[in-house]
């Protein structure tokens, strides 16, 4: 996980895994420039302060796209493999583009409830521990399934799941297995077992294969410059993972921040329901209230991290951040190679980082 061998992974896991395109159809809708210089910006950890080029080199930048109003302010790749048309693994971002897609089947009605349990969906989860939980649960990381994800403990939860990916094993398998270790709707536990299985629920509801339907419904209409793609795993019959494959350019995935905005809204036309943007920018567990697999500045809500000063954030491993504050209509993708799945210190200093560029855009 050193540079450079991060970042040419993480620009190129379609030459590595197998993968299933997202396709961006036939409307294009490009981006505005409106260039506006960062140099000035600072920020402070502790008793130092930093200027912005310090920012990307302390937290590893690769890619950074900035939206205000629509439009790109600021863009930059200090990445050696990344640029405008290198679509970068998103890791656990891919978990709020799961909650939109999830949002939209909603409101189609072939999900009838939030409320449903996953056994509604998914027979082959009776006699789990998933048997009863429900997709709000799932949503909010509340389903009481599983351990602690952690990534230095070899038989943990997250490791047997990434070694049945990459090695040939039973994905699905490893998920059933999983035991309950709280009461469901009780404890927040950060889970991509959670999203996998929010995912297997919605490929169930729709009849339609991950990457097909998040290309139907989702990237098809929001103006996309590039396909995007989830890789899968090695054994037949092929699995998205829908918590942590999607792969897309920054500049589209600043589009999906922009949709946020906008209240779901692409070009004038409803993409994902208002009610479910709403929903997911709204703290369902308050900052501070995440225990052991949160960090104490983040709430959460529908797959997404929320803050308290009203913006919201996608966040994936190795430092990749979707970054929306509705109320200065500032987008912010931050792409990174870190040499260690998370880091609570340099998180935080990324969202110090972060909130000083959208104070400085807003004057």
């Amino acid at each position: 996980m050193r540079r450079p061998f991060n970042e040419w992974t993480f620009t190129h896991m379609n030459r590595l895994m197998p993968a299933a395109p997202v396709g961006s159809g036939g409307f294009h809708m490009p981006l505005g420039e409106r260039p506006v210089d960062l140099a000035p910006v600072s920020y402070s950890i502790g008793e130092r302060t930093y200027g912005i080029r310090e920012f990307h080199r302390r937290t590893f930048t690769t890619a950074f796209v900035v939206l205000r109003d629509g439009v790109i302010v600021h863009e930059a790749y200090q990445g050696r493999f990344s640029g405008v048309d290198a679509r970068m693994q998103l890791f656990s971002v891919s978990k709020s583009i799961l909650s939109l897609l999830v949002g939209i089947a909603v409101e189609q009605r072939a999900i009838g409830s939030v409320d449903d349990p996953v056994s509604r969906y998914r027979a082959d989860f009776r006699g789990t521990a998933y048997e009863r939980t429900t997709i709000a649960e799932l949503l909010d990381m509340t389903s009481g399934v599983g351990d602690l994800e952690t990534w230095d403990e070899q038989d943990s939860g997250i490791k047997r799941f990434e070694r049945a990916i990459a090695g040939g094993g039973d994905v699905t398998e490893v998920v059933r297995r999983a035991p309950r270790s709280a009461l469901p709707g009780v404890r927040f536990n950060y889970s991509t077992f959670d999203s996998q299985v929010l995912g297997w629920v919605l490929e169930a509801a729709t009849g339609k294969f991950l990457p097909a339907y998040a290309s139907e419904q989702l990237w098809s209409r929001l103006g996309a410059e590039n396909d995007a793609y989830y890789w899968l795993t090695r054994k037949r019959p092929r699995t998205a993972i829908g918590g942590g494959s999607f792969n897309a350019t920054a500049r589209d995935l600043a589009r999906i921040g922009q949709l946020m905005v906008a209240d779901g809204r692409v070009a004038g036309e409803q993409v994902v329901p208002r009610e479910w943007v709403r929903r997911s920018r709204t703290p369902r567990i308050p900052a501070g209230m995440l225990g052991p697999s949160g960090y104490p500045h983040y709430g959460y809500a529908n797959h997404w991290w929320t803050l308290d000063d009203g913006a919201f954030t996608a966040v994936g491993v190795h430092g990749q951040y979707l970054y929306v504050d509705p109320a200065a209509n500032v987008v912010i993708v931050k792409c990174s190679a870190w040499p260690t799945q998370d880091d609570e210190a340099r998180d935080a200093e990324t969202i110090a980082g972060l909130r000083e560029v959208v104070r400085y855009l807003r004057g």
